[in-house]
């Protein structure tokens, strides 16, 4: 595994541009991780409406930085008390939404250090009850990564004034507020350390003394790129909000994949005029090639059926049942 220095630097917008230049660019075949720590900011999933996940006026009087990522999951707080990690690596079914084989390396050096951290859940790192760590993924068709959280001394009062928490979400879970579920690592350890410290203690965990530490250092060239992608993407408006398209039809309901959220416009002869899904699931392909093919098709079952007959939904959504799901979209709402 190779070590990827982003040179200490804590724009969200950069740090994200970095993770999505490194799993295009970077050599196949080798593994690598890669660690930052972001200014205060809101990392938005990729499949969600980022003004019903934020509150807007909070934000803009804190300056606080709100940022889109290309990984699917739910909105997130970070600040210089989280420190992110990204494991980098080839593709492969058999890692698709298995956030547990990528989060070992990371549970083993907490349990070294004396927190009693485990995989729990979809994709959360948890001690006890407590949450210390979320995780999303990446995938294309070659290379993938599955990136994380973990709160080492964040000021977990912002999560609650800066984040929206959906009523969907509190209500399936059954928790009153996302604040109760997490904690700080450092309330489980012995001795305070800085975020960067206890960045090189996983570094030394993962990278035992006697395994040469290989370090890759971005070139101009990488430089560049990452530059061109915070410009054209990351640093925009319209990547990281975009616009919410009108709807006359609402629908959402909590799978075990996540939360999923349809929006459509239907003309008024009956036909999907525009739809937009909404949500915290993962998936590999893109959601949008199935808001396509709902495009111009008749509102009726047997038509949104037989449009979606040829997609595998769980390489969009993840695991939900077929037969639920169109009822999702046709039938009446559900929590």
């Amino acid at each position: 595994m190779i070590y990827i220095d982003n040179e200490g630097i804590t724009d969200p917008h950069v740090n994200l541009a970095i993770e999505e230049h490194c799993i295009r660019h970077l050599p196949a075949g080798e593994d690598y991780l890669l660690f930052y720590i972001n200014a205060p900011s809101i990392i938005i999933g990729r499949n969600q409406n980022t003004l019903e996940e934020i509150h807007q006026a909070y934000i803009d009087e804190h300056d606080i930085q709100v940022v889109r990522r290309i990984s699917g999951g739910g909105a997130v707080y970070h600040d210089h008390g989280n420190l992110n990690f990204s494991f980098l690596t080839d593709f492969s079914k058999d890692k698709l939404n298995n956030f547990k084989q990528f989060a070992t390396p990371i549970i083993e050096v907490l349990n070294e250090m004396g927190v009693a951290a485990e995989m729990k859940g979809r994709n959360d790192i948890v001690v006890g009850d407590k949450k210390i760590s979320g995780n999303a993924q990446f995938s294309s068709t070659k290379r993938m990564f599955n990136h994380g959280t973990l709160l080492l001394d964040c000021d977990l009062s912002q999560v609650s004034r800066a984040l929206d928490v959906k009523m969907t979400k509190i209500q399936s879970k059954g928790h009153k507020s996302s604040r109760s579920r997490v904690a700080n690592i450092a309330e489980f350890l012995d001795e305070a350390l800085s975020t960067e410290a206890f960045k090189e203690k996983i570094l030394d965990g993962i990278f035992p003394q006697s395994t040469e530490r290989r370090v890759y250092r971005l070139t101009d060239k990488d430089w560049e790129s990452i530059n061109a992608l915070v410009e054209e993407k990351y640093g925009r408006w319209e990547w990281n909000y975009g616009r919410s398209p009108d709807f006359d039809i609402q629908r959402t309901r909590h799978f075990a994949a996540g939360i999923v959220d349809f929006r459509l416009k239907v003309k008024r002869g009956g036909t999907v005029e525009n739809v937009k899904i909404y949500g915290d699931f993962f998936g590999q392909r893109p959601i949008e090639e199935i808001e396509d093919a709902l495009i111009g098709v008749r509102y009726h079952r047997q038509d949104i059926e037989a449009a979606l007959a040829g997609f595998d939904l769980y390489a969009y959504v993840g695991d939900v049942d077929r037969g639920e799901f169109i009822d999702l979209i046709y039938g009446p709402d559900e929590v």
